[in-house]
């Protein structure tokens, strides 16, 4: 969610060949004479076919690297997305770790440049930002289901742990959900007493830890047992309610509370 690369849009404004047709810097033109005009034909038809497909049945009527290869449209215009879409997948695996995965990853794929990153960190941006307007201002212990499609939307699939604390006002209604550390593979530096100083400043009445496991594993450690009680503690000190801590993995989640944990 905050790891948004910087672009330098620069290199992507429009420089012009002789004749006016705008080539975006760092673009090869296409030889003199141009694409054939049967492949610039076969090309608009089957991005046609797969717009019609998609518009008449919805995402479950194409494949995952169908909807890869539209996503890459506006970051190619002239060319076949398909063998790109399809180096991405195999590289990363499917449609959530492509658009999750890091820039510098990214950059390592044949024909990967600034345009096709911004597209993909675009798309990227968009679903977290859907996932989180279901549960932001609503009272998040009704809407549990919907708080947990969210957490795994915006962090399953992220090759570095990260830490989250979602503060709550009196009536559990999420008011804040925050970033508060990054840390590597198997680690995330927590700091307990700056958790419960910016619930403080927020007015927040309770809170809801979150964390990823990269490994897919959410199964909590021991370091994690313990940061969570140290969080618990310091909270209560204050009147703060701790309702759970969420470990998220790639496929399922641990939750503290249910696990008897808290």
């Amino acid at each position: 969610m905050s790891e948004q690369p910087a672009f330098s849009f620069d290199e992507m404004s429009p420089s012009f060949l002789p004749g006016g047709r705008a080539v975006a810097r760092g673009e090869r033109p296409a030889p003199a004479g141009g694409p054939s005009r049967g492949a610039e034909v076969h090309r608009h038809a089957h991005r046609d076919r797969l717009r019609r497909r998609f518009t008449e049945g919805g995402a479950d009527a194409v494949p995952e690297y169908e909807l890869l290869e539209m996503i890459l449209y506006r970051a190619i215009p002239r060319g076949d997305t398909k063998p790109l879409a399809k180096r991405l997948l195999k590289r990363f695996g499917d449609l959530n770790h492509v658009l999750a995965a890091p820039p510098p990853r990214l950059k390592e794929v044949e024909g990967v440049g600034e345009r096709v990153i911004f597209e993909l960190k675009l798309t990227e941006a968009v679903g977290h930002r859907m996932a989180r307007a279901k549960v932001l201002k609503k009272p998040l212990l009704g809407s549990w289901d919907a708080l947990l499609d969210y957490c795994q939307t915006a962090m399953a699939h992220r090759d570095l742990e990260q830490f989250r604390v979602l503060y709550l006002d009196r009536k559990n209604v999420l008011i804040a959900d925050e970033a508060q550390a990054d840390g590597t593979v198997d680690h995330v530096p927590v700091y307990p007493r700056e958790v419960v100083k910016r619930a403080l400043e927020l007015n927040a009445s309770a809170l809801i830890l979150v964390h990823n496991h990269p490994s897919g594993d959410p199964a909590p450690s021991r370091a994690d047992i313990d940061m969570t009680y140290a969080i618990r503690d310091a909270a209560e000190v204050l009147g703060l309610v701790l309702h759970d801590h969420l470990v998220i993995g790639k496929a399922r989640h641990v939750s503290f509370r249910s696990e008897g944990y808290l």
